[in-house]
């Protein structure tokens, strides 16, 4: 079985004392693909360092997080563009907006998204949306730039099923992680109605852990407790679920 990780910062600090061991767990649990998703220019250096270490497991994307939009976020921006014409990227994200933390550069992270939207729609890569607070303006925005050539994924989807199905509509696969173990995470109580060909695994590492281990540092190898809550969900082997989400994570990053 060949599971695959769609969004995990295994190059972050939580990773520091142990990062190796981490990551070669996760792989002989059966996480072979990770995909790493940018958080702002003082990351960069640590992805790649991470995807020469293991260069047939980690797959790169660029992009500026919405929680780092700031009053540079255009040089972030400008990152992003000198990065992809340096370095092979697999997406354009983390990008989005999120209303959670903080309000006060909303405008900015409206432009930001916007942005790279438009610069992945050029390269022809997928996004991957990080959502928080603020499905309205993040609907807006992919409504203002939907076409063929915007596709990706709905980052740690935790919304209702009408916005599940209006996020797939806008050609996007749902990232589904530990949330769904959650009792309160009420997207179990809908996924079964949604065609598992729309689904892909995460962790978003270190973030989420799903039960039993909510509350403590997310890994990769964790993504296993994920599979086996879908495969109670849809009915089907872990096999299966381990199948039908690489392939459609393969679907999205074209490896």
């Amino acid at each position: 079985m060949i599971f695959t990780d769609t969004h995990t910062h295994l190059y972050s600090e939580a990773f520091d004392d142990d990062r190796i061991e981490i990551v070669k767990k996760a792989i002989d649990a059966g996480v072979q693909r990770f995909f790493l998703p940018a958080i702002d220019s003082a990351f960069t250096e640590s992805m790649i360092a991470l995807e020469e270490e293991f260069p047939e497991h980690m797959f790169l994307m660029t992009g500026l997080h919405p929680t780092h939009v700031k009053d540079n976020y255009l040089e972030e921006i400008a990152h992003v563009e000198e990065m992809l014409s340096k370095h092979k990227y697999y997406a354009i994200g983390e990008i989005g907006i999120d209303l959670y933390w903080d309000k006060s550069f909303v405008k900015q992270q409206q432009e930001a998204f916007r942005m790279q939207i438009k610069i992945a729609k050029r390269e022809k890569l997928p996004i991957v949306i990080h959502c928080r607070d603020a499905f309205d303006e993040v609907f807006e925005i992919l409504e203002e730039e939907k076409a063929d050539e915007l596709f990706g994924i709905f980052h740690c989807f935790t919304g209702s099923k009408e916005q599940a199905l209006r996020a797939i509509g806008y050609n996007m696969k749902l990232g589904i992680g530990g949330v769904a173990t959650f009792k309160n995470g009420k997207i179990d109580q809908f996924l079964n109605e949604i065609a598992i060909e729309h689904i892909v695994l995460e962790t978003d590492a270190p973030y989420l852990a799903p039960v039993p281990f909510r509350g403590k540092r997310n890994e990769s190898a964790y993504l296993i407790n994920v599979a086996t809550k879908l495969a109670t969900i849809y009915n089907r082997s872990l096999a299966e679920i381990a199948e039908i989400t690489t392939t459609n994570s393969k679907a999205v990053f074209g490896i």
